[in-house]
């Protein structure tokens, strides 16, 4: 069985502009004479692969505990879109829209939907949109994208790492820390090439 980690490391990982840095605080350390390694650390829940829950945008949305588990495993279609603006035209050329519950999308880090796009995703059945850019919207719609999208409880799982993934169909495995009462959460994704992983090899 072929698993892909698609995750970023999140001490590793630059910080959305003007999001606090991450940091590990050691508390113990074999190394010192203490008799266990022990760390805490300090993150925003906006950092390195992480997924946005409706209260990101949707005053008195669901927070990450409303959010069903089964809409982070499951099947799902890895789309390449070029650098720059993805627009509601190429949305409905390029994006599934029957049959297709989980969309990852993958621009090199480089690709936003502008809110047309946006608007398509939520009327098409999608349950879970992810992408490898820092923030789903582009500049300028970033806020409408993530309404319109979270208006219609639709996680979004942003910060991927899709480097080392062909488009194409694959099982994705990508459950997020429980945390009650937030609005986001980090999360560990993993892609499994799909023949792989129902033909039991």
């Amino acid at each position: 069985m072929e698993i892909i980690d698609i995750s970023r490391d999140l001490l590793k990982t630059p910080v959305y502009p003007g999001d606090p840095e991450c940091y590990v605080d050691n508390i113990k350390s074999m190394r010192a004479g203490e008799n266990c390694n022990l760390n805490a650390v300090y993150t925003c829940l906006h950092t390195a692969t992480h997924v946005d829950a409706p209260l990101h945008f949707v005053e008195g949305a669901g927070a990450m505990e409303t959010l069903p588990l089964d809409l982070f495993i499951g099947e799902c279609l890895v789309v390449e879109t070029p650098p720059g603006p993805v627009t509601g035209a190429f949305a409905e050329e390029h994006f599934p829209w029957r049959g297709c519950e989980r969309l990852l999308i993958k621009g090199n880090g480089l690709s936003h939907l502008m809110d047309s796009a946006a608007y398509y995703i939520a009327d098409s059945g999608i349950k879970l949109v992810g992408t490898d850019s820092q923030t789903i919207g582009i500049s300028g719609a970033n806020e409408t994208v993530h309404r319109a999208l979270l208006s219609e409880n639709i996680p979004i799982i942003e910060g991927l790492d899709l480097t080392d993934v062909a488009p194409g169909r694959y099982f994705l495995m990508a459950q997020p820390l429980k945390i009650a009462g937030v609005e986001a959460a980090p999360l560990r994704a993993v892609l499994v090439k799909e023949h792989l992983f129902w033909s039991g090899r």
